[in-house]
């Protein structure tokens, strides 16, 4: 993910991680707290879906150190990571306070669900530092989300707040500031600025809480493009000494109130509040508050953080700023970068043209369609005869057609000339079917040199369609890293090849199942036998079966689970049959015995993952997709059409053939586990012709 010779990466997976392990991608630790006990900084924590509460061996409050980035899921806020608990922690301002998590420097937190459950809980508790909060959700605190006192100057952007029992975010002391683009939602108060807060509270949406914004004692906000709306009580109440910065002649506040029940804005104080281009009723202004007239400057188009207005807590703006600042890449006129916008072949050349410049390798070429006065005609032969990018077999450039990812990668390690990849990285990618024989290994290269940066998931390269700007300048400037020429940008979302090698099972090239075995084997969810092989054709036993099950699932129990009289204690998978047993994914025989060396059959792998994980039943009728429905046992049918909706059941060679009395293979039950874990939401769906699916077997 980022520069392993600066920055550890340590993998936390509260479902399959053992603290005893070693932190790495297949051997994760099961808790936050033991990862924060190797002290490392910088350093990233890797959180995998699941739940990070004392139960699993959590410390509270969390204490998150300078230079130490926690990450879960950016895109989904943090969904189905969660981080709940609370701990005793002694503020110097404010004595003994319940927490959640400390963040102190400038960590980081990005990409999880904080929950507070005790009366008096904070969430995240921030004292005189400069964290950043990013794409999190904070919900049902007992007290507040988050917490801001003394002279913190904290990032939040991005966040959802909701359901806090006193308020989503305080900011109180001297804090000071950014809170962005956040929705806080569903709490008797959104916001609160206390003492003399002066944070920067800009394009937030606050809704259906009690009162919006609270601003008291001395405080001074600027608020700028909020929209407050379907509050119950109020917008803005203000009231002490406070005067927040609402705009003014020269400068329009842009903040939008609307049905709000008793207020827009309520000023409680003796001050005269002015209102400069802001949306609000006449009718729900109590108080002294101003409304003057503002004086539009349309040329002056500022950014509210950073160089560009529209990169303000984008994943890749330190990458874009960086090259900005060195003058190899620009914005476009309205003051806007775009880093989400496709950029054309031509628009990849300048950049090129400009980055690296390189002595020429190929001769010069006069494409069909770049005329002398093309803009990017002379950034075209330069980049063409440094040997970055050429034209088509018609002699043509295509200047308008849009660059792929898969097309920037190669261009870069070609005209780079960068050599020594390892294949095996490719195993990094969970999409990287999609890569073209052609470019294995130039992306094998690339990710060796950690060039590449994915966003929100490394794991999925997505090859094959356009990069974005934002995209190109992170590559580029890890091109620039590669080369000695910069030094490395901490983020999350480069990256790094595992320093513990994947298995290279000699008998899965080319298997029907090695992207599920992969899969599950880059999880440490199963493994091969000493000899270096998998065996994926062998028969899997109800031991095995079992096993694989426990760890891949730890099922929560839903019933008690017999002693069998063939599994004593000291039987290697004692353990595992009893967490299946109990979690309803595998029973015993009514003589008592659970039989662990017998095989199990492919219709038993099917009725124990949707019984297991207990899915929605589907109608019968599905089955009449099966040319051997017949032999399906009436007590199974609907857990079959129930896997089949759910796509867990794996057929080979032909999906319209079920064979549910035939003894189920190795690789037959590490594809069907892993699709039961697609199905349940705790892993990324495969592109495999064998994943049976209503449209395919249809046809």
């Amino acid at each position: 993910m980022v520069n392993s010779t600066l920055v550890a990466t340590i993998y936390v997976n509260p479902v399959t991680g053992n603290d005893n392990y070693s932190g790495s991608r297949q051997k994760p630790y099961k808790s936050i707290s033991r990862a924060l006990a190797t002290k490392k900084t910088p350093m990233i924590i890797q959180l995998s879906p699941g739940t990070y509460n004392a139960a699993n061996g959590e410390i509270f409050p969390l204490v998150i150190p300078a230079g130490v980035i926690v990450v879960g899921n950016e895109a989904t806020k943090g969904k189905n990571i969660a981080i709940a608990g609370s701990g005793n922690y002694n503020s110097r301002l404010f004595g003994r306070q319940n927490v959640t998590l400390l963040l102190l420097g400038n960590a980081e937190l990005i990409g999880v669900t904080v929950t507070n459950n005790n009366v008096k809980g904070s969430g995240v508790w921030v004292e005189s530092t400069s964290p950043t909060l990013a794409d999190n959700t904070f919900i049902q605190c007992g007290r507040e989300g988050v917490f801001v006192c003394g002279k913190a100057k904290p990032v939040i952007t991005d966040n959802l707040f909701v359901k806090n029992a006193n308020a989503g975010l305080v900011i109180t002391g001297y804090g000071k500031g950014e809170i962005l683009r956040n929705v806080l939602e569903n709490s008797p108060l959104g916001m609160v600025m206390s003492d003399f807060a002066a944070p920067l509270i800009a394009e937030n949406k606050l809704s259906a809480n009690q009162v919006a914004v609270v601003v008291s004692r001395n405080s001074r906000p600027v608020l700028r493009h909020n929209l407050i709306t379907h509050n119950s009580q109020g917008g803005l109440f203000v009231n002490g000494k406070a005067i927040p910065d609402l705009g003014n002649s020269q400068d329009s506040a842009g903040n939008v109130f609307r049905h709000n029940q008793d207020f827009d804005i309520q000023n409680a104080t003796s001050n005269r509040l002015l209102s400069a281009g802001n949306q609000l009723s006449q009718a729900l202004i109590k108080g002294l508050v101003e409304t003057v007239a503002v004086t539009v400057d349309k040329t002056n188009k500022t950014a509210i953080n950073g160089s560009f207005t529209d990169i303000g807590g984008h994943w890749a703006t330190d990458f874009i700023e960086a090259l900005v600042s060195m003058g190899l890449v620009s914005g476009f006129p309205d003051g806007t970068f775009r880093p989400e916008a496709p950029l054309t072949r031509a628009q990849y050349a300048a950049a090129i043209a400009k980055t690296f410049p390189l002595p020429a390798t190929n001769p010069n070429r006069n494409f069909t369609d770049i005329k002398p006065g093309f803009w990017a005609a002379e950034a075209i032969a330069k980049a063409s005869s440094m040997g970055f990018i050429s034209g088509f077999p018609d002699g043509s450039f295509r200047p308008g057609q849009n660059l792929t990812k898969i097309q920037a990668i190669v261009s870069l390690v070609s005209g780079l000339q960068l050599s020594g990849g390892n294949i095996n990285v490719l195993f990094t990618y969970g999409d990287r079917a999609q890569i073209p024989s052609y470019a294995t290994n130039a992306v094998a290269i690339a990710t060796q040199k950690m060039l590449i940066a994915n966003y929100p998931d490394t794991s999925q390269l997505e090859p094959l369609r356009d990069i974005k700007r934002g995209e190109l300048a992170a590559l580029i400037y890890q091109a620039l890293v590669a080369e000695g020429k910069q030094q490395p940008i901490i983020s999350p979302y480069i990256v790094k090849p595992e320093q513990v090698e994947i298995p290279s099972f000699k008998d899965l090239v080319g298997h029907w199942a090695e992207p599920f075995i992969r899969a599950l084997v880059s999880m440490n969810l199963t493994r091969g036998f000493a000899d270096g092989t998998y065996q994926p054709d062998k028969p899997m036993n109800r031991a095995q079966y079992a096993a694989l099950i426990a760890v891949a699932f730890n099922p929560p129990p839903k019933r008690k689970a017999p002693d069998f009289t063939d599994v004593p204690k000291p039987f290697w998978a004692y353990s595992a049959i009893q967490t299946a047993a109990r979690g309803g994914f595998v029973g015993g025989f009514r003589d008592g015995t659970f039989r662990p060396q017998d095989y199990v059959q492919r219709l038993q792998v099917i009725v124990s993952l949707v019984n297991g994980l207990g899915l929605p039943s589907a109608h019968p009728d599905v089955l009449l997709r099966y040319s051997d429905r017949s032999q399906i046992p009436a007590y199974a049918q609907t857990a079959v059409a129930t896997g089949t909706v759910q796509k867990i059941i794996v057929n080979f060679p032909n999906p319209k053939l079920l064979q549910p009395s035939q003894i189920a293979t190795r690789a037959e039950v590490a594809a069907m586990v892993y699709q039961a874990l697609v199905a349940t939401g705790r892993s990324r769906a495969i592109n495999s012709p064998y994943i049976v699916s209503l449209v395919a077997i249809d046809q």
